[in-house]
């Protein structure tokens, strides 16, 4: 069955969220001529709605009789309308029932509270309202199947559940896809939430992924410039580092990738990227395909702990400042939640405040290079800055480095006072 991206806007070829491309069946002719949409059920499933919202904005926008609760699951339309046509409409739907207003990704659920339909995002947190005013509102309220109080609807999370366990069947069997399950990613998972790059754009990095993945497949066995990436040599070159590229990867509370008789994943790539450096002459030189098509050979690169890695072995330390531009794409690829975004800061604080202590009077710098490039969002940094934290390096030095960030974070809240004093 063909698949496109929830999102048709994203070109993107490794964007997760996937559907079924619509079909439709044309029955009848004269005055009873109908349209069936053959696979309403597997589309509604991959957006986590019940079938019965989708048909009836299609009949809204339409203006056609749609049937919301057919007994033989065919789900009709009055009128002869061809499936580009629906398929241009559920793009509207998606955009105002699925997607969350902030981030743009449709890992959102369904309350309604109050008389009010509210999307609640688990990539990001964000809780937004849908607009009332729209027709398929009025009908969402009006049959309302979620218990008082505003619990979400329970279709619309047996759907979800269906629709994450796709998602880890097809990672499980070596798709590309990550998987959606709330527990197990970070981008669908949001295992805290998200600002991220706006379902992952068509970037630059895309395009260059696109460009050059299958020649960087295909030269690995060139030996001009490949690099053995076996677990023993990986392990080898590691031992091998110099002093100061030896660092300690901060992974703080175990994950189903570190086995507990060999290095995690994450180890694996953290090394990989470090004896990459040394061999090339600096961390600059590991370029941004090669470090994202590793990570997604070792299944991580949805990985929120995957950020605390790369902030420890991308940069090289003394030109770290004038380093975030460059890296900029990958690094908004990869942060798709507020947790991502928290690692990444955590990596950084470790990179800073005990790997390399001299940098912490860089910390402010650092973070206005990570705020300007859009890697962190402003709401992430300022509760990153309100208290210190022992996850990453201990309390002593979590505290010296927010010390040395207060330049950055006053200017953050007096640049924020400064634009409100302007608005008004």
């Amino acid at each position: 069955m063909a698949t496109v991206n929830i999102r048709r806007d994203v070109s993107d070829p490794f964007y997760r969220y996937k559907m079924e491309r619509l079909q439709s069946k044309i029955e009848g002719k004269g005055n009873g001529i109908k349209t069936v949409v053959v696979n309403l059920n597997s589309v509604a499933q991959s957006l986590s709605r019940p079938p019965a919202y989708v048909i009836k904005y299609f009949g809204f926008e339409l203006g056609a009789q749609a049937n919301a609760k057919p007994t033989d699951d065919r789900w009709i339309i009055n009128g002869a309308h061809d499936a580009g046509k629906l398929q241009d409409y559920l793009d509207g739907f998606i955009s105002k029932f699925v997607l969350c207003k902030k981030c743009k990704n449709p890992e959102t659920d369904v309350s309604i509270k109050d008389d009010k339909i509210v999307l609640d995002c688990k990539a990001c947190g964000q809780r937004s309202d849908v607009d009332p005013r729209l027709k398929l509102s009025t009908f969402i309220l009006r049959n309302n199947t979620s218990t008082k109080g505003g619990k979400k609807d329970k279709a619309s999370k047996k759907a979800r559940r269906e629709r994450n366990k796709d998602k880890n069947d097809s990672t499980t069997n070596g798709d590309n896809h990550s998987p959606g399950d709330s527990n197990n990613s970070d981008n669908g998972d949001a295992e805290d939430g998200e600002e991220a790059l706006a379902a992952n754009s068509d970037d630059e990095l895309t395009r260059r992924i696109q460009s050059d993945a299958q020649g960087i497949e295909a030269d690995i066995d060139d030996d001009q410039w490949a690099v053995d990436v076996s677990e023993e040599a990986v392990k080898a070159r590691a031992k091998d580092l110099p002093s100061d590229l030896k660092r300690s990867l901060v992974l703080d509370d175990g994950d189903d990738e570190a086995g507990a008789d060999g290095p995690s994943a994450y180890d694996e790539l953290g090394s990989w990227i470090l004896s990459s450096a040394a061999e090339k002459g600096g961390a600059a030189e590991v370029d941004d395909v090669e470090i994202y098509m590793k990570a997604k050979d070792y299944g991580i690169e949805s990985k929120h702990k995957t950020l605390a890695v790369l902030a420890q072995t991308i940069f090289d330390e003394k030109k770290i400042t004038k380093q975030i531009a460059s890296r900029a794409a990958l690094l908004k690829k990869l942060i798709t939640s507020e947790r991502h975004e928290k690692a990444f800061l955590g990596g950084t604080e470790r990179f800073v405040g005990k790997d390399h202590p001299e940098l912490i009077s860089q910390i402010s710098p650092i973070l206005l290079g990570y705020y300007e490039n859009d890697i962190v969002s402003e709401e992430t940094l300022k509760a990153w800055g309100s208290k210190a934290s022992k996850k990453y390096v201990d309390i002593a030095t979590s505290k010296k480095v927010r010390k040395a960030a207060e330049p950055f974070l006053n200017w953050l809240e007096n640049a924020e006072s400064e634009d409100e004093s302007d608005d008004e």
